[in-house]
């Protein structure tokens, strides 16, 4: 356990209704600690999801951190009007920006916080250059562009590592993770380093949001490992 680090819940509202879209959010805003937003462009994922109007339309109803995985190619293109629509800290993908610096530089032009978040298939160590640059590392725990997958057992040893290298960096980077996160299995990601849990069909997909994002934090808390 990292009891010196924060520990955030950050439902996705992929797995929403969208039908009730702010319902919802408000629903679950005074239990979380942020919203996480998947913007697809079906292209670096096979997968189209919501976009600005979207993020615009919730900023309305909600003062939650806008957490923004930007799963597409050129999203810094889109920094200003992200900034403008609502968000407050966007994620890009290693595979699509190999050096990132540029890409946060232009994000944080924007008063953007900035992370990088890379795939299943893609070594931590192509990450750890950058850490630095980083608010938040998004570790890939599914194949990204749809929700409900089975978590990827192997993202726990690139937690581990990537906890290592920021406390020996003496870096306060948020490790987030990001795929098939539910009770069963968040304390052992919260053991091996990571504090940011995004949660979709987990929170979303059950009949009491509410009761489901305590059961989240009382997992967290168990001493006992799934």
């Amino acid at each position: 356990m990292l009891p010196s680090v924060r520990t955030l819940i950050a439902p996705s509202i992929l797995a929403a209704d969208f039908a009730r879209l702010g319902e919802q959010v408000n629903t679950v805003a005074p239990y979380v600690d942020l919203l996480h937003v998947d913007v697809m462009d079906g292209h670096f994922v096979p997968n189209l999801s919501l976009g600005l109007p979207v993020i615009e339309s919730l900023r309305k109803v909600t003062d939650l951190k806008f957490d923004c995985h930007l799963m597409m190619h050129n999203a810094h293109r889109y920094f200003p009007e992200m900034r403008a629509a609502g968000g407050n800290l966007v994620s890009v993908h290693l595979e699509v920006y190999p050096d990132p610096r540029p890409i946060a530089e232009a994000a944080r032009a924007e008063g953007l916080e900035f992370g990088i978040a890379f795939n299943p298939p893609t070594d931590f160590s192509a990450v750890e250059p950058f850490l630095e640059l980083c608010d938040m590392i998004v570790v890939m725990s599914v194949h990204p562009g749809f929700g409900g997958q089975s978590f990827i057992d192997d993202s726990l040893r690139k937690m581990e590592i990537a906890r290592k290298s920021i406390e020996s960096q003496g870096l306060s980077t948020d490790i987030e993770v990001d795929g098939g996160i539910g009770a069963a299995n968040i304390r052992r990601a919260r053991d091996a380093g990571a504090n940011v849990f995004v949660a979709g069909s987990s929170v979303f997909g059950k009949e009491d949001p509410v009761e489901a994002v305590q059961e989240l934090r009382r997992a967290i808390e168990s001493r006992e490992t799934a």
